[in-house]
């Protein structure tokens, strides 16, 4: 984010709250609107509400260990009911603008390396423990402790990787960037378009998306990402009605046959907490291992995402600190345990919420405008699910040009921490995940500090991280010696 930015953002002298409401949430306080709070609700709402599509169709089309599925409409409901929820809690109890949903990444953990192993209620009651054992250490101090044991720089490195990740993720979503298949026989892993070239309207909706985003955010509009999502689908809209288009992706942008659909509450509860260790044929230290799995990848991806957002928004402290940070963090944990025990995966902190930050949203209030849309999809899935990826991309190719803005804050002269901060921010887009960047730069920051005979300086909470992270980079070999493969 630009100084002048940061300057239109926070106020040095923010005007008297307006109302109580205000008060609670510090909009004023923190530089905001009510206006720009209500317009960043529904941006990060549009920008995520592919999960309501996306989580079914990971955890529908999976089979468990007994050949059983799960019905993608109860999924739907179960999604939206704990995206719902948990958003709104976290607003009003955190006052970040920070939205919970099923986690990606997650729900692919568990659809198709747990379920084939147990039953359904088995790996959900796997969910539920990994999430009160996250709440376990978040009431010990330990999660905050780790958070705040990270280096300020590295810090602003995993928001910048992040900026990188979601515009990437903005790309692949949208169709500008595929996978080149394996069969292709070639050194490059990634190509423009399907074919490398760009082909087809939905890719035109995107690229227009884009520049439509930046013209307008360089011309400081207010409700610049909102309006382009939605100026976008009314463009697919019309495109779809007219052109014959094969595929949008997840989402036809095309009017339902039926607004309002009836929800299906059938999976909640539908969870066996200590299922997994009685599961005939899985070994306890299985059944452990997959747990950690869980917890890191969770552990740290909300981590990661927390300090983001919290960045991007300008809300850390002097010291480099998030607001309300045990509060968020018992939060997410809790959100872990309502997606288990809803039977829709671990839910988690979005990092779309970044378009929402984008927008201009600065507090909790902004979650109350997400989480109600979530809530309203419970009813009207068919009409809040129109929006195709190609209209909601161009907001997280923006923001992350927003997030990019913070690499100027780095030291790269010094390698100690120029070196970490690279890895963090390379390695999150190219191996397409959080978790995975910030282990890369924590070990590496560990590693040099040591050779430069630093190691004193280097927290010891952060060794014991790394080492869990040697340990989860390792874990295949690790599973071998161990006989459970």
């Amino acid at each position: 984010m630009s100084d002048t930015q940061q300057t239109a953002d926070r106020p040095s002298a923010p005007p008297p709250a307006a109302n109580s409401v205000d008060r609670f949430f510090k909009i004023s306080a923190r530089g905001s609107t009510f206006g720009r709070e209500i317009r960043g609700g529904f941006a990060t709402f549009f920008t995520m509400a592919y999960i309501l599509v996306l989580n079914p169709i990971i955890l529908g089309s999976a089979e468990d260990k007994y050949g059983a599925q799960l019905d993608p409409v109860q999924l739907t409901t179960a999604t939206a009911l704990v995206a719902a929820v948990m958003t709104v809690i976290m607003g009003v109890g955190g006052n970040l603008p920070l939205a919970l949903a099923a986690g990606l990444g997650l729900n692919a953990v568990v659809a198709f390396q747990i379920a084939p192993l147990m039953s359904w209620d088995d790996a959900m009651g796997l969910i539920v423990l990994e999430g009160l054992l996250i709440c376990v250490l978040v009431v010990t101090g330990l999660r905050e402790a780790v958070m705040h044991a990270i280096p300020q720089p590295l810090k602003q490195a995993i928001s910048v990787g992040i900026g990188l990740f979601i515009a990437f993720i903005g790309f692949v979503d949208a169709g500008f960037v595929s996978r080149i298949p394996d069969a292709a026989n070639t050194t490059v892993p990634v190509q423009l378009g399907g074919s490398g070239t760009l082909t087809g309207w939905p890719i035109l909706v995107f690229c227009l998306g884009v520049l439509l985003t930046v013209g307008l955010l360089a011309r400081k509009v207010k409700g610049a990402i909102l309006i382009s999502i939605v100026t976008m689908t009314i463009v697919a809209i019309v495109i779809n009605s007219l052109a014959d288009i094969k595929t949008w992706g997840l989402t036809t942008p095309a009017w339902p046959d039926q607004v309002v659909d009836t929800p299906d509450f059938g999976l909640i509860g539908d969870f066996n907490l200590f299922g997994a260790f009685g599961e005939p044929g899985v070994g306890v230290i299985t059944v452990v291992l997959l747990i950690f799995t869980l917890i890191l990848s969770d552990f740290f991806d909300t981590m990661g995402t927390v300090v983001g957002i919290s960045t991007e928004a300008g809300l850390l402290d002097q010291d480099g600190k998030v607001p309300n940070l045990g509060r968020v963090l018992l939060i997410d944990g809790a959100a872990a345990v309502a997606g288990g025990a809803a039977s829709s995966s671990s839910a988690t902190s979005y990092i779309e919420s970044a378009a929402g930050v984008g927008e201009g949203s600065r507090t909790g209030f902004s979650n109350l405008v997400t989480g109600g849309l979530f809530a309203l999809a419970l009813f009207f899935t068919p009409l809040l699910t129109i929006v195709p990826l190609q209209a909601a991309a161009p907001a997280l190719v923006a923001v992350g040009f927003l997030m990019m803005t913070q690499v100027k804050q780095i030291d790269w002269d010094r390698y100690d921490i120029a070196i970490p901060a690279f890895l963090t921010i390379a390695v999150m887009p190219f191996t397409y995940s959080i978790t995975n960047g910030i282990g890369a730069g924590f070990v590496a920051y560990v590693v040099i500090k040591t050779v430069l005979g630093k190691a004193k300086e280097v927290h010891w909470l952060l060794w014991g991280t790394s080492v869990l992270f040697l340990v989860y980079f390792a874990i295949d070999p690790i599973e071998q010696i161990l006989g459970v493969k």
